[in-house]
Formats: C-alpha cells, structure tokens, sequence
C-alpha cells in the first residue's frame, strides 16, 4: 500500500512539473482540448476555423518540445528561455497565418503538417545528444518507454473509467452520452501526452537528482531485452529473406512489379532502422549480428524497390505517394552506408538526415505537391499533344479521342482537382469541373478504366447526382435498390397510396441480370412495368469502359400501359460479365409513376 501511494504521489508531481517544464506543449494541448470540448458541446461539424486552431495547437504541442530540449541543451540559451520559447511562438504564429487564408484543410496542408510535425520530433531526438555526453540510442530508448508506458497507462484508465460511467448509467441514473467523448478527450488528448513528457528526464542536467531520473528512465527492461532480440529480430530477418528471394525472382523473370513492393518495402525500412536503433544498447549475439548485417542488406533491398518505383515514375509521373516512396528509398540507402561504417553512438545522424529531407519535401519548389502538380501537368499535356488535342497551348476538341486519351485524362484532371491544382492548367477555362465541363471542354465525357479479371468485365455506370431530376408529369417518386445476392425477404415490395388509392411497387428478379420492376393495383394486377436489362445492356455497350456522372436523359426511359406511365431513372449500374454464380448486373434506381388524368 505504501509502494502504491508513493507511485501515485510520484506520478502527480511527475506531470505537475512537466506543466512547468514544457508550458508551450501542456497549453496547446490544454486549448486542443477546450476546442474539442466546444465540439462536442455544439454537435455540429467541425468549423474551419476550429479546425485549423487545432492543427496549430497540434504542431504547437511538438515546437514547445524542440524549444524546451534546445534551452536544455545549450548553455548559451539557459537565461534565455523567454527568447526562445519566443522564436517558437513566432514560428507557430506563422503557421497559423499559412493556413488562415486557406479555404479548406486540404491534403495538401494535412500532409505538410504531418510531416513538419515528423521533422520536429527528429529534432526532440536529436537536441538532447547533439555534441554532449548524452547517447542518442539512450534517448530514442527513454523516448520509446514513455511513449509505451503512457499508453498502457491511458488506456487502461480509459477503459476503467468508461466502465465506471456506463455502471452508474445501467444502475444508478442515466448520464449524459457525451460524458464518454469528455473523457476520452481529457485522457487522450491532455493525460496521455503530458504523462509522457513526465517521464521525460532532464538529459542534459548535471545534478544528483536528475541523474538519477536519467539511469532509472535509460534502464533496459528485460521484456523489450527479449522483444527485441528473440522477437523483433528473428521476424524481420525472415521478412528479409522473402524480399530477397522475390527480388532474385525478378532477376531471372525480368518482371518488374506494380507498385506492391514499395509499400512493403518501406515498412521493413521504417520497422528494420527502429529495431537498429533500440538494439543498439544490446550486446547479446542476435543484437550484434543484426547490427552488423542488416545495414548491408538495406541498400541492395532498397535500390531494388527504387528501380520499380523509376519505373513507375517514367509511367505515370510523379504523385505525393511515388515522391515520398523515392525519397524515402533515398534517406534508406544513406541511412545503411552511414549505419554501414560508423559506430552506434554515431546514430543521432540518421534523425538529422530524416528531419532534413522531411523538410525538404514540404519547402517549395522542390517539395512534395510541387514537384508532383508540374510532372502530372507535363504529363496531361504530352497526351493531349500526342492526341493532336493540344497545340500552341489552346486545347482543341476530339470526340473520337483514344481510350487511353480519355482515360487518362480524366484520371489526371480527377488527380490534380482533389488537390486543389486545376488552376494551374493554363489551358483550362475557369472554374472547369469535371461533372460538368468536361465534353464541352475535350469532347468526350469523363472515362475510367473498367478492371478485368480472366477475362472476366466490371462495369459501372452513374448518374450525375448534381444535375436535376426531371418528374414533371409524374405523381410518385420511389427508391429502390437490386442487387444479385439479395434474396427475396430483403427485396420487399413497396406499398403507397396515391388519390385515395392503393398501389404497389414490384420488383422482382428474373436473372442474374434481368429485373422487372412494376406497379401493382390493390388487387395486386400489373397496370404498367418493365425490364430493366435492355437499356441498361445499351448503357454498358461491349467496351471496358466505366462510365460516370451521365446526365439523367441518358440514364432513364420511360413506358406507357393503358395511359399508366412509368419512367426509371438509374442512380447506378453495376454489371459484371461471367458465366458463374458472381456475373449479373446490380440496379440503382428511381422510379417515378403517373395515373390517367
């Protein structure tokens, strides 16, 4: 009981004093909070003024690190802590006034931030070692056991306390449901983080007592002793050795990948420098061989997945994804040759080398979005030059275009208007959209690659949800959905009045592609129906083209029985080609129904 009370009373001055020691961190934190407070008060969608306060808050809460390890660190800054928690508040002043004018949170700004906030951390790491007696793997290694011991602790207090409330919910009196949003936030986005900066030593200090805190904080546990050396290792030298033997199957097959690869490779970097790192205090056999040999086998692994990545570039041109995975090859091969001829006490130069190209990739023009909106334009225009649809810088129409013109272009146009960048296409007339602009402005609608499989045909075919519906001369408007494997419980017939009459709506599956939809009489006699496979055949036609945002007028017909009409308008066609059980058309539908006048 004692041991107990001293760790609680430990633990509150353990987080009081990181209030004081990072004040920048705990009040970006604390404002986050407020803010998500409001939120969840107001129940409504998040407001893009809030949003970009806690983005800035975000960013906020890691500068405040960087500031307080620098004034730590450096002598020269010790009696100028105002100065320099000054510096960093005028930086994230100026983050803040970026993002201000902007009319969204884009991707574009998300990634940025993401990845300045990655480059922060690299130099959380870094400061404390840089030209001083601390060891940088000592570091990463308190870093790594705060992280984990603070989120053990928070979600174990998470999940206490949410059991405590829906207790008194079920037994005692009803609480009030954003009572579990409150303290999720309290605990996730307050307790967790300021946890961790109380587990934090003073690297840097000199006296007895945070010396003392360094050596208790650096101490090897011996489960992460065996994690890492009976574990970690072993699965990652296996992981390595299947990267190996289907890279060798690449040489003798000369057939490149698709793009698979990269993501697996750049796993196995990110998990292979992390378990250098943390077992870089070990000196067991397993440590020992690691260290040895997997810098070595990085660089070969890594220029491998560079060659597929050139591959894909020369393709298909630069996107944030292909310019991340190329530069982040790059920072792998630099990393294995330093990690190759240096010692392990030499391993704060990897986190400098990651926060450098992180910050690299978000510094025009060379940066990320930058780099990919020029190659994705240079690449459009090539096209269309190629077409004979682009001269002079004046883009002329061709309705009979090739299908992979149109395809292409429409996956381009599609690339550059998530992010924000049709603008920067001279040629465009202003404010073009796709749904709307695009036959009127290249000749041909909207196309996207229809996926094969064995011969096997996906199609799908839309409707332009922008556009009006036309139901003049109709009295009722349903909605149905029918797909192939709905059995009949879950395609129920639709019962609805109209003039003091009773009708039904039918729909009832013939064939895996065939349905017939129709209006029954309260008698339950068909007045007016049809199939829908006909038209919908016509709309899909015998190309391996995806069809999207048609107008209605090409997505509807119409019928007529005894002055009964009836029009469908198809919301969506899923078709797919076959002769087993998986081919058969789905049908999105409305339908709209009329009586004699």
């Amino acid at each position: 009981m004692r041991r107990l009370k001293e760790v609680l009373i430990n633990s509150i001055k353990g987080i009081s004093l990181a209030g004081f020691r990072f004040p920048m961190t705990v009040v970006s934190l604390l404002a986050a909070a407020s803010i998500i407070f409001r939120l969840i008060a107001i129940d409504e969608t998040l407001p893009l003024m809030l949003e970009k306060l806690i983005f800035t808050f975000a960013v906020g809460a890691v500068l405040g690190m960087v500031a307080q390890f620098t004034v730590e660190r450096f002598q020269k800054f010790s009696g100028k802590r105002v100065l320099v928690y000054g510096a960093a508040l005028l930086l994230l002043v100026g983050y803040f006034l970026i993002l201000l004018p902007a009319p969204e949170i884009s991707a574009e700004i998300t990634v940025r931030s993401l990845v300045a906030v990655f480059a922060l951390v690299c130099m959380v790491l870094w400061i404390p070692p840089y030209k001083s007696e601390v060891n940088f793997n000592l570091v990463a290694l308190v870093h790594f056991k705060s992280v984990f011991t603070s989120l053990l602790y928070s979600g174990v207090l998470s999940a206490g306390i949410a059991a405590i409330i829906g207790a008194v919910d079920i037994l005692l009196f009803k609480v009030n449901h954003d009572t579990y949003a409150y303290t999720m936030t309290v605990i996730w986005v307050v307790f967790a983080p300021v946890y961790y900066l109380s587990l934090l030593p003073k690297f840097n200090s000199k006296s007895e007592e945070d010396q003392s805190m360094i050596e208790r904080a650096s101490s090897y546990p011996k489960f992460l002793d065996i994690l890492i050396s009976k574990i970690a290792i072993p699965l990652i030298s296996a992981y390595t050795l299947v990267l190996i033997a289907y890279f060798l199957k690449i040489l003798f097959t000369r057939t490149w990948p698709s793009g698979q690869v990269g993501p697996m490779v750049l796993i196995y970097s990110i998990a292979g420098l992390l378990i250098f790192i943390l077992s870089s205090l070990l000196e067991n056999r397993f440590a020992l061989f690691y260290r040895k040999v997997f810098p070595k086998i990085l660089i070969p692994v890594v220029i491998m997945q560079l060659i597929s990545v050139g591959i894909r570039l020369n393709t298909y041109g630069v996107t944030e994804s292909r310019y991340y995975m190329a530069i982040f090859g790059v920072f792998s091969i630099l990393a294995g040759v330093l990690l190759s001829f240096s010692s392990v006490s030499k391993n704060g130069r990897i986190a400098v080398l990651a926060a450098a190209f992180a910050i690299i990739s978000i510094i025009p023009p060379v940066d990320a979005f930058t780099v990919s909106r020029r190659s994705q334009i240079n690449r459009i225009e090539s096209i269309l030059e190629k077409e004979g649809m682009l001269m002079d810088g004046k883009l002329v129409k061709k309705e009979d275009a090739s299908e992979y013109t149109r395809i292409e272009t429409t996956n381009i146009l599609h690339y550059l208007e998530r992010n924000s960048s049709l603008e920067y296409i001279r040629w465009l007339p202003e404010n073009f959209t796709i749904y709307h602009d695009m036959k009127q402005t290249f000749g041909f609608e909207a196309t996207y690659t229809n996926y094969t499989d064995g011969g096997r045909r996906y199609v799908y075919v839309s409707l332009d949800a922008q556009q009006p519906l036309p139901v003049s001369g109709y009295d009722v408007l349903l909605n149905a959905f029918v797909g192939r494997y709905m059995n009949e419980k879950e395609m129920n017939d639709r019962d609805f009045e109209f003039n003091g009459k009773n009708y039904r709506l039918k729909v009832n599956r013939i064939t895996n592609d065939e349905v017939r939809v129709s209006i029954l009489d309260s008698s339950g006699i068909e007045l007016v129906g049809t199939g829908l496979n006909e038209f919908a055949q016509g709309l899909i036609g015998e190309t391996n083209v995806t069809k999207e945002a048609l107008p209605p007028k090409e997505m509807s017909f119409d019928v007529t029985n005894n002055e009964y009409k009836l029009k469908i308008i198809f919301q969506n066609i899923s078709y797919t080609s076959g002769s087993d059980s998986d081919s058969g058309t789905d049908y999105g539908i409305y339908v709209l129904f009329a009586t004699p006048k």
